[in-house]
């Protein structure tokens, strides 16, 4: 796993050069590439989420597109339909923005449940269905979303069966008074974009995906996974409990993470370290918990802190702003 290790340290160093405090972020984007998990990025305006997902397609050398999401986009704009040619009397299919391999969904609350929809099938089963024809997306493919948590109107919520199908859902946050210096420095007069260099390729990182699928995961560290996802189903704080999904996304990411972090096994810590990326927007509160002004990201920590966690190498992710 060391050549992972390596090959993904190379690519934070390179988006570090745009993305400015955030290499646990990027980092974590990449634990997403290499497992195939989405992404939602929930930030406020200006924080870069869009600048983000730029810098690492660049980096990453795969087909991009970015849509922007609205109340008048369609599904059709997005996954394609089919059109009369004149010229032969047929119905041809023309296939939408989403045939590529990193697929931006810009404020993505912003478009209407139906819309919203059409994501589905492509998150889930890396497939698109037009007029009755299903395709198959090219790979990899990783669909990375952007919505603002503030504004609210014109937006809607995106449903509990989409939330699921991301694999995390980050944040970038604030720089502290150092950071935002150091990136007034670096892009203060623009996005360097042609600066990037090409770090991976469409090639490589399937390479890696296949690698990171003989990662091994101990018993223990399967059942410390299940006793998580237990604890959501028993607290009285939560109205909807984390999924079987969950599960497997946690399963994902673990060993997304140990490759990161040159292991072949995933340890305890791993998950630990995951879980509050991986399980808070899975969950939706009791009334209870609303009323005590809770939050899932603190349910989530709590359950964590009382999981008793197998004894194991330790390997923690580090967090940033």
């Amino acid at each position: 796993m060391k050549e992972i290790q390596e090959k993904i340290e190379a690519a934070v160093r390179e988006a570090s050069k745009v993305i400015v405090g955030k290499d646990e972020r990027i980092r974590l984007i990449l634990v997403a590439v290499l497992c195939g998990g989405h992404v939602l990025l929930d930030d406020l305006p200006g924080s870069g989420k869009t600048t983000l997902v730029k810098v690492m397609s660049r980096i990453l050398g795969c087909g991009f597109a970015r849509v922007q999401f609205t109340p008048d986009l369609l599904p059709s704009d997005v996954v394609g339909v089919s059109v009369f040619d004149q010229k032969t009397g047929d119905f041809r299919l023309r296939m939408g923005p989403i045939m590529t391999n990193i697929f931006l969904a810009d404020e993505i609350n912003r478009a209407i449940p139906r819309t919203q929809s059409a994501l589905l099938e492509a998150m889930e089963e890396l497939q698109v269905t037009v007029d009755g024809e299903t395709r198959q997306l090219p790979q990899p493919f990783i669909l990375m979303a952007t919505q603002n948590p503030v504004e609210q109107e014109s937006t809607f919520r995106l449903p509990a069966a989409q939330l699921d199908r991301f694999l995390f859902r980050l944040s970038l946050g604030y720089l502290p008074k150092e950071g935002e210096i150091e990136m007034l420095k670096t892009v203060g007069d623009g996005i360097p974009y042609d600066a990037l260099s090409q770090v991976l390729c469409d090639a490589e990182i399937l390479k890696m995906q296949k690698k990171v699928s003989s990662v091994t995961i101990d018993d223990k560290v399967l059942d410390y996974i299940v006793s998580i996802i237990e604890a959501t189903r028993g607290s009285a704080m939560l109205a909807l409990p984390a999924s079987p999904r969950g599960s497997r996304a946690l399963y994902r990411a673990g060993k997304a993470l140990a490759a990161v972090n040159g292991r072949g096994f995933v340890t305890p810590d791993d998950i630990k370290a995951l879980a509050p990326y991986v399980l808070p927007h899975r969950v939706a509160l009791s009334g209870q918990a609303r009323l005590e002004n809770r939050t899932a990201s603190s349910i989530i920590d709590g359950i964590l802190a009382e999981a008793p966690v197998p004894a194991s190498d330790r390997a923690v992710i580090g967090a940033d702003g």
